[in-house]
């Protein structure tokens, strides 16, 4: 395994073993579309594929060659880093963790993209700090708080609570509801926070790969390619903690052991360090499609 990290880091398991499988169970509150959507959303990403082909464009973009604008809006209870006034440094740390994972520079494929760190805001507002996915309060502080078009990354640093470390909005989400886009991050995530074993950063690279299009790895179970990557083997459900040759499809049609190490799986940070080129792939066409 190949790790590498700018930063040593830390996150959250508040309160004993109900707290901590709670935690566990629910890593990631992306709202993910029935299997009907993604079906018509595969048709189209498949036909906008071969339009671009015929017209003689590149089929991928090169590593690196794409900046994405973040906007980082920490939204807090209070002047102090315990009510999520994270510093200034940490969100820089942030920003590098992402370049490095979508750099390949963790172990994984060289994607097209990187971050540059546009601006930060800073709201005390103690009802949006504790904001519920598809909450009031997450409506007001996205209309209130959020900055520039579909290919600008909004950033929401927050303190959900009930075990929730982020949720994110997918890229064809945007067209219809422009002011929902982006991510939100349990701010305690980021480098340096104190949500152990999920305080290295990849709360925020998970995330950020919903943004850009692609599914869990364990989209649609044991069923070929439930994510639509063709390269990340087929997984029954999310993998916790880091259980190296777990194989949950074992004796399946589509063999192979489940890809623990990949950001779009649910592991623990010091576990996940990769992207395939299948998710590169998809990510760049999505966010040529849709951003």
């Amino acid at each position: 395994m190949i790790r590498a990290r700018g930063v040593s880091l830390a996150v959250l398991l508040l309160a004993g073993p109900a707290m901590a499988q709670e935690q566990l169970s629910r890593r990631c509150s992306t709202k993910e579309p029935g299997e009907a959507m993604r079906a018509r959303l595969q048709d189209s990403l498949q036909r906008f594929k071969q339009n671009r082909l015929a017209a003689g464009a590149l089929a991928e973009r090169t590593a690196g060659s794409v900046t994405i604008p973040v906007w980082v809006h920490v939204i807090n209870a209070g002047s102090n880093l315990s009510n999520g006034n994270v510093p200034d440094s940490q969100i820089q740390a942030q920003i590098a963790v992402l370049n490095n994972s979508y750099a390949g520079a963790t172990g994984g494929a060289a994607t097209p993209f990187t971050f540059a760190l546009a601006g930060i805001t800073r709201t005390t507002n103690a009802t949006w700090y504790t904001m519920a996915p598809g909450s009031t309060e997450e409506r007001q502080a996205k209309a209130a708080l959020r900055v520039g078009g579909a290919n600008t990354l909004n950033v929401y640093t927050a303190n959900p609570g009930g075990g929730l470390l982020g949720w994110a909005t997918f890229p064809w989400s945007y067209a219809g509801s422009p002011s929902d886009d982006g991510v939100v991050v349990l701010y305690s995530s980021l480098p340096g926070g104190s949500a152990v074993p999920y305080n290295e950063g990849d709360t925020g690279t998970h995330e950020v790969g919903h943004w850009l299009g692609l599914y869990h790895t364990f989209q649609g179970g044991c069923a070929k390619n439930g994510d639509y990557v063709s390269d990340t083997a087929s997984e029954k459900s999310p993998a916790y903690s880091c259980p190296a040759g777990r194989d949950s499809c074992a004796g399946r049609k589509f063999p192979g052991v489940d890809p623990i190490e990949n950001f779009m799986d649910y592991t623990d940070d010091p576990c996940m360090y990769l992207f395939t080129a299948g998710q590169s792939s998809r990510m760049d066409t999505m966010a040529l499609q849709y951003r």
